[in-house]
């Protein structure tokens, strides 16, 4: 294979319904970028899925060998941990990322390869139009500026994963052993041109999405605990408050009792308030087995993926 100037990573999990749609509109964008000079190479990583979308790969390899290679999986890593596998097999000098469902279309590739072109070396996409549910684009809004307000970094749309990176950048994130990370923002804290570009949304073209609510959430929690110590800076502010706070009530619960004598009612107020307390505790305990629980996660060093099969014309 010659040596490819971009590199495209997809990750596949379970989309054997979606995948020649993705072919049939894929390869002609990037056929149409190689016109103009830019060879590539298209690196599928399927997560362990359940499907048929391993044997998918086999055959959209088998027909095109000379720009397709397919990373398989043993078992679900994550689509982070996918990516991870495909950036320390990509060989492009722009690596771009892909999401396998075409709610980004391929057409949009070559915006952002004109983009890196202009000197940048890390180009994130805006979703023009979001064609998601209006709670959903709502609560993905919200939690991206909260995320903001605790990492600092700038990313205005973190659930989109088309964006593009320079080898530089790619180079240092393999150079990362997290097992657990988030690589948009992590490319963004390497990146010392970074931009963004706004780009086309479409409907998933079959299956569903593989994020549900829950899933979401815990991705934004790992993300603001895996780049920040702010929640606990907040935490121990909050505690701070809270004892100061409790003291206060303590004594003004000592004066009025001197002044108006022993009340039921007041038994009830003690209970609140130690139910509140109670919570808060367990919240903060929480949040610091998050930390702990990612430190855990780090210490085993055990593999953040395994490789079962790669599928690649051979040099």
């Amino acid at each position: 294979m010659t040596a490819p100037k971009i590199s495209v990573v997809i990750p596949v999990y379970n989309e054997e319904a979606g995948l020649p749609a993705l072919f049939a509109r894929l390869y002609p964008a990037m056929d149409a970028l190689r016109d103009q000079g830019e060879a590539y190479e298209i690196i599928f990583v399927n997560d362990g899925s359940r499907d048929r979308s391993a044997a998918v790969l086999r055959e959209q390899f088998a027909r095109r060998p000379d720009v397709t290679r397919a990373i398989l999986l043993a078992a679900n890593a994550g689509q982070h941990m996918a990516i991870m596998a495909g950036f320390e097999h990509a060989r492009g000098e722009i690596i771009l990322t892909l999401d396998a469902d075409l709610q980004n279309p391929p057409e949009e590739i070559g915006k952002l390869v004109a983009k890196m072109r202009e000197g940048y070396d890390y180009v994130g996409s805006i979703r023009k139009k979001r064609q998601d549910s209006l709670f959903r684009t709502w609560a993905s809004k919200a939690m991206n500026r909260l995320r903001e307000k605790i990492t600092r970094i700038h990313i205005t749309d973190q659930g989109n994963m088309l964006r593009a990176y320079s080898r530089g950048v790619v180079d240092a994130i393999n150079s990362c052993q997290e097992v657990a990370t988030f690589i948009p923002a992590l490319a963004y804290t390497f990146a010392l041109r970074p931009t963004e570009v706004v780009v086309e949304h479409e409907e998933r073209a079959a299956g569903e999405s593989k994020y549900s609510l829950y899933s979401l959430i815990r991705l934004n929690f790992d993300l603001m605990t895996g780049f920040s110590l702010v929640p606990l800076q907040w935490f121990s502010m909050l505690g701070m408050l809270v004892a100061l706070g409790s003291g206060t009530l303590f004594v003004l619960l000592i004066v009025r009792r001197l002044i108006v004598g022993p009340e039921a009612e007041g038994l009830f107020t003690l209970f609140a308030l130690m139910f509140f307390l109670i919570g808060l505790a367990l919240f903060g305990i929480g949040l610091l087995g998050e930390y702990i629980g990612r430190i855990y996660q780090q210490v085993r060093h055990r593999p953040r993926y395994l490789i079962d099969a790669v599928l690649e014309q051979k040099e």
